[in-house]
């Protein structure tokens, strides 16, 4: 069962029918460690499980998939579901092929083929059900949950990192700046003493800065230009994956449950994300954030590696010159005082 670890998505659109006369209803299709949920799409009400052994496709090779999970005892399907999701298909008929290679076969004894069953079973729980487990709590996190996990990582941070700056006017001066990268979904800047090179991305909104980065620019479009960086690596990757994986698969449980993860979660995480390595970015993608801030990317540009930095000048839409300006003056000098006390 473990081939189907490279499905991604748990979710998908249906047409359910619940017997021959009935008509088609449209559910959400879920797949599960052991069944097939079929969902409300409005509610989020289960209206069915089907055991995953018993799933059979009816129309083999012929789109849209049919399948059902018994049958009359006329051999007709008593419940069907038509599915056009790929990844849903491919996944529901390699799990039917796994299952079906563990059916019994004359002369072998029944504990053998149990345990060959429940073999099968484990595997998919263990090897595949803990990432999809964390995709999935990550995906439906409210954002007031996803600022308190971005507020406890930063906590922990601070053991390697040192508490944030903050004098009164550079806080001023770098939520002034995070109002104006707002469009990006930043919520708050915090500049730190030591740790982190650049910036680094948290859940929630959470834009964590090196106080270098601020201090050691002249020009507040190179702090912006991280930030604008930051933003698109977190579209890219989710900064809630990595720490929902460092919590482990029973606090991630406990989160999707009840909404709430136990402050000792993510005790010792600052290590991990702060030794991993930025990701590389998309030109296009990255020239398209600096244009909807209104903000060229050439001096951010010059203070990287020169084969990415010549992309961003090529395609730069404003020619070095940005239309508008997202710190004024004397709240840069504030911010660049940030750490003075």
């Amino acid at each position: 069962m473990t081939a189907v670890d490279k499905y991604q998505r748990l979710e998908c659109d249906g047409l359910w029918r619940s017997d021959a006369t009935a008509q088609l209803r449209e559910v959400v299709v879920g797949l599960r460690d052991a069944t097939l949920l079929l969902a409300d799409p409005r509610s989020g009400m289960a209206l069915t499980h089907w055991s995953l052994p018993a799933v059979e496709r009816i129309n083999p090779g012929v789109m849209p998939a049919l399948f059902t999970a018994g049958r009359l005892e006329d051999g007709d399907p008593a419940e069907t579901l038509e599915v056009t999701d790929p990844d849903m298909i491919a996944a529901l008929d390699m799990v039917r092929v796994t299952l079906v290679r563990r059916r019994p076969r004359p002369g072998r004894l029944r504990g053998v083929v149990v345990a060959a069953v429940l073999t099968a079973i484990l595997c998919f729980s263990v090897l595949w059900l803990p990432g999809a487990m964390i995709r999935h709590t990550a995906s439906v996190l409210p954002p007031a949950t996803r600022v308190l996990i971005g507020k406890m990582a930063m906590q922990d941070m601070a053991r390697v990192a040192g508490s944030p700056c903050g004098t009164a006017l550079g806080r001023r001066a770098s939520a002034a700046l995070a109002l104006g990268l707002s469009s990006l979904g930043v919520v708050e800047i915090v500049v730190v003493r030591d740790g982190v090179d650049t910036a680094l991305a948290l859940p929630g909104g959470l834009i964590v800065v090196s106080r270098k980065l601020v201090e050691g620019t002249e020009d507040p479009e190179v702090l912006a230009g991280y930030i604008v960086a930051e933003t698109l690596r977190a579209e890219v990757a989710d900064p809630m994956i990595p720490i929902l994986g460092h919590a482990g698969l029973m606090a991630t449980f406990g989160l999707l449950t009840t909404g709430e993860l136990s402050a000792g979660a993510v005790e010792l995480l600052a290590e991990s994300l702060l030794k991993t390595p930025p990701a590389p970015l998309e030109a296009d993608r990255l020239i398209d954030r600096f244009r909807r801030v209104n903000l060229s990317p050439l001096a951010y540009a010059r203070t990287i590696a020169p084969e990415d930095a010549a992309a961003l000048i090529e395609a730069d839409p404003f020619k070095g010159q940005s239309p508008a300006t997202l710190l004024a003056d004397n709240d840069w000098v504030s911010l660049q005082g940030i750490c003075a006390n």
